[in-house]
């Protein structure tokens, strides 16, 4: 292969390689793997009208796109001094990443709700307040949100993640984190509703704090308040700490961690023992949520993997999700989003279809397998550069010569191993016995040396065995001398490789020269692709 043939063929595959891994492969759910759960329901079925007792209507649905645990790198994520070089590459790369998810793989489902799930901040509660809004700056860019944090042309909806205001322990030492996050982003207790379905959303970190602090009074009085009077319409509850689950409970086939079980630590502040952090809501609280409010669906995020499990309550069984996390950075290799379809039939009198609320779970790019590729591509090239042959043929005319070799080399093969075998005949004799039963026996006998001989005398005198034993004697060295004149006529061999006969350069000048080769094939690729690459970063960073 020539230098520009390897060169050309390298500067493609690096081409490729950074399109799809940059662009392409954030393109692979909207297009491939993922689908709005209705449309799904639709397709599978041979119509997607649903009878009811006034007739046939058509499903009609609201689309919820649900994101779980961005969690914003920041100086407590990975214990990096704050404004250093390394700390400011991976907010840039993770922040990247999760916007690049966001615009080409969650956008393009032309969602009418955005959904969020808590913890948008790794380390919220002890950022400064500049280092709070500067974080919480970061998050619109990343998810394209206004001023406000709200969009144009479709609502959003938050709850609250310990990551964003901590647990009991903290909110009596630092009460402003309260006030900040309602300020950015509202209430941490409500109910909205989307289509016919009303969503509960709790603040979790407070839930079982003590009756007498006025955070946690504030949630259950909410939840009280919720539970009053008939459930007109299927509820979904929304919490940032998915409830309580025995250990060792099985989540399903989509999770790729091993199962976190329940662990409560607290804190000692005065003489009250104080919530520090927990992995699930205690049983008791999930209990009493389950049997007041009574939802058709839990959606819960704080694990970052995914888990789908099947609660008990007074109204039924109910299903829980946990989302796993959108980051790459946050100890899941496989990110990924919801998408729930919402009912929204318009009938009246028209009973409630029996799937109200449909979910499908959409994973993202696993961006530490596209880094990885990308550094064992990098060490591929290395090799090429370095070791591989650009004798002054084409790569046509080497694929040619290899073929041609392949061919005489598979030829010789077959005649040495005919030959063997007509010289094992050759030197023996068969003769016929019968046993005992009359039964006829071949039994394969060597010839007496003087016997072959003179048989080889007897048909040299015929004139054509003679040359047919010096045929079988020279066929194979015919076969390797004509291997022999292939190889030495230099097809396909580097010219490094037949060095030794050249007696006029030294080996420090070859590798010089291998190495300023390698420099050059570098430069060329770096050239080609390094522009690429630095346009399809700023083309996802830039403000759309």
């Amino acid at each position: 292969m020539k230098q520009h043939e390897l060169s050309l063929l390298l500067c493609l595959l690096w081409a490729l390689t950074l399109l799809y891994g940059e662009m392409f492969a954030y393109w692979v759910p909207p297009l491939f793997t993922c689908s709005w759960p209705h449309l799904l329901r639709s397709s599978s079925s041979s119509s997607s009208t649903v009878q009811t007792d006034s007739g046939n209507y058509q499903g009609d649905y609201v689309k919820v796109a649900v994101i779980a645990d961005p969690q914003l790198m920041d100086k407590t994520s990975l214990r990096l001094p704050a404004r250093s070089l390394a700390l400011e590459l991976a907010e840039f790369y993770t922040d990247l990443n999760m916007r690049r998810s966001f615009f080409a793989s969650v956008l393009p489902f032309k969602p009418d709700v955005i959904l969020f799930l808590g913890d948008y901040f790794d380390g919220g509660p002890s950022l400064s307040d500049e280092e709070w809004q500067e974080s919480f700056s970061r998050l619109k860019h990343i998810f394209g949100l206004n001023a406000q944090g709200k969009y144009r042309d479709m609502p959003v909806y938050y709850i609250p993640g310990n990551h964003d205001i901590g647990y009991e322990s903290l909110h009596s030492l630092k009460p402003e984190v309260i006030q900040r996050y309602e300020e950015a982003f509202g209430t941490r207790n409500y109910k909205f509703t989307v289509g016919k379905v009303d969503f509960i959303a709790v603040d979790a970190q407070t839930l079982d704090g003590h009756p007498q602090n006025h955070l946690t009074s504030q949630t259950w009085d909410f939840v009280k308040n919720i539970s009053v009077g008939d459930v007109v319409h299927p509820r979904v509850l929304l919490s940032h700490i998915p409830l309580y689950r025995r250990d060792d409970t099985y989540c399903g086939p989509h999770r790729s961690s091993p199962i976190i079980n329940q662990r409560i630590h607290h804190a000692i502040n005065g003489n009250t023992n104080e919530i520090s952090y927990q992995n699930y809501v205690s049983e008791k609280s999930s209990k009493y949520l389950l049997d007041t409010i009574k939802p058709k669906l839990i959606l819960s995020g704080h694990d970052h993997d995914l888990c789908t499990v099947t609660h008990q309550s007074k109204s039924g069984s109910v299903n829980e999700h946990t989302l796993g996390t959108i980051s790459w950075q946050q100890g899941n290799l496989y990110p990924s989003f919801m998408l729930l379809s919402v009912d929204n039939s318009t009938l009246q009198k028209a009973s409630i279809p029996e799937e109200a609320l449909l979910t499908h779970l959409c994973y993202l790019p696993m961006q530490t397998h596209i880094y990885i590729w990308y550094i064992v591509l990098f060490i591929l090239t290395l090799l090429a550069t370095l070791f591989w042959p650009t004798s002054g043929t084409s790569l046509w005319h080497q694929c040619c010569g290899l073929v041609g070799y392949c061919k005489q080399l598979i030829a010789c093969t077959f005649s040495r191993s005919e030959t063997k075998e007509k010289d094992e005949d050759a030197n023996y004799e068969y003769e016929m016995m019968w046993d005992a039963e009359g039964t006829m026996h071949l039994v394969k006998k060597p010839l007496n040396p003087s016997t072959v001989n003179s048989n080889d005398r007897g048909l040299g005198e015929r004139g054509n065995v003679v040359m047919r034993a010096a045929a079988r004697k020279n066929t194979p060295q015919e076969g390797d001398h004509s291997v022999n004149v292939d190889i030495a006529s230099g097809i396909g061999v580097d010219p490094v490789a037949r060095m030794p006969l050249r007696t006029g350069k030294s080996k420090t000048k070859i590798i010089i020269q291998r190495l300023i080769r390698t420099l050059r094939m570098l430069t060329v690729i770096a050239a080609v692709n390094v522009p690429l690459y630095m346009m399809l970063l700023f083309k996802d960073w830039i403000d759309k």
